[in-house]
């Protein structure tokens, strides 16, 4: 049984979500479907590019994750399927595999990249406005059905990939963004573990705030209380104990986070 994860921006109000389930189903009727999130902010690529870094390496090999942030669609921008490592990937060609290709770079990791012009392989009639249901789910479910990546699609190299904010290295340490805010405030950045570890002693700022040290968990710290640690997938974040961090600080994706690091 194969498992077919959604991320889009659709919300869950609307029949747009489940739709997918419905093409998927019908083609491929023993496909076991995992919501990633359907709330990824309107048209907000790169937060579907971290979500899927930070989430598709618990999924099984041979997972297929279906992503449909696509404000492009009906435009000349490609649909693509990828496989990349042991998993698959298909949507739209504008950046959404950008981390993930930079990870599986790094790790030599294998991949292969198809651009989707097979429409044997789509809905009979396909919306300008709706690839997602009429391209996207049905290459995904024929892929779950065992059609190898190469039927599906010609092989392309020339990808579309988001030009994400690098770490910049300062005196006595880094210089960060905040690349992505959680439900509940907490402000993740683009500062991993290479840059900042736990056996370092370091100096958090952010808007003109200052934060001695990581702590490990939220608990450390009393309620209220501004804190920065690594956390869930190894990036730093700032966080607010029992609180909002990016209300307390009135921060945004974009800002400079500073750590120096003491000897």
């Amino acid at each position: 049984m194969t498992v077919i994860t959604l991320t889009t921006d659709f919300g869950t109000g609307d029949h747009e979500a489940g739709v997918l389930k419905g093409v998927i189903w019908q083609i491929a009727p023993d496909a076991k479907i995992a919501d990633l999130s359907h709330d990824i902010r309107p048209h907000d690529i790169t937060s579907a590019a971290l979500l899927l870094w930070r989430a598709t390496p618990f999924f099984p090999n041979g997972s297929i994750h279906v992503v449909v942030v696509d404000p492009g669609v009906g435009t000349a921008r490609r649909g693509i399927a990828a496989q990349i490592g042991s998993q698959y990937f298909v949507g739209p060609d504008n950046g959404i595999i950008t981390m993930l290709h930079e990870r599986a770079f790094e790790n030599n990791a294998p991949m292969d990249f198809v651009e989707l012009d097979v429409p044997k392989y789509w809905l009979p009639e396909v919306s300008n406005v709706f690839h997602g249901r009429d391209i996207f789910a049905p290459v995904a479910a024929h892929l779950a059905l065992g059609i190898p990546l190469r039927e599906v699609g010609a092989p392309i190299t020339d990808l579309v990939m988001l030009e994400l904010p690098k770490p910049v290295q300062i005196p006595g340490g880094w210089l960060g963004k905040v690349i992505h805010i959680d439900h509940f405030g907490n402000l993740a950045t683009n500062l991993r573990t290479q840059h900042v570890n736990q056996t370092q002693e370091v100096i958090v700022k952010i808007k003109g705030r200052v934060i001695a040290g990581l702590v490990s968990t939220f608990g450390e710290k009393p309620p209220g209380t501004l804190v920065a640690l690594l956390d869930s997938s190894a990036s730093l974040a700032i966080s607010l104990v029992s609180g909002n961090a990016a209300q307390n600080l009135d921060a945004g994706i974009g800002d400079d986070v500073e750590v120096l690091i003491e000897k």
